[in-house]
């Protein structure tokens, strides 16, 4: 699954470890999502959008091939 995440929490001017607290999450969780290497469960998908008022296909882009 592809991700701007980078992008959402550099427009809110945070850093990774500011989102983590915000979202209760730690920081290398967040930078393992922003890399690609880890997708996050549906409910910090949902956390994720909530905190930045969008949708989870705003942030997360699923690829149907990717999961073959």
């Amino acid at each position: 699954m592809e991700n701007n995440l980078t992008v959402w929490r550099a427009k809110a001017d945070l850093t990774q470890g500011e989102l983590a607290d915000e979202v209760g999450v730690t920081r290398q969780t967040i930078n393992s999502i922003e890399r690609g290497r880890y997708d996050p469960s549906l409910g910090l998908a949902f956390e994720l959008a909530t905190f930045f008022d969008c949708r989870i296909e705003d942030i997360f882009t699923y690829d149907p091939d990717e999961a073959a």
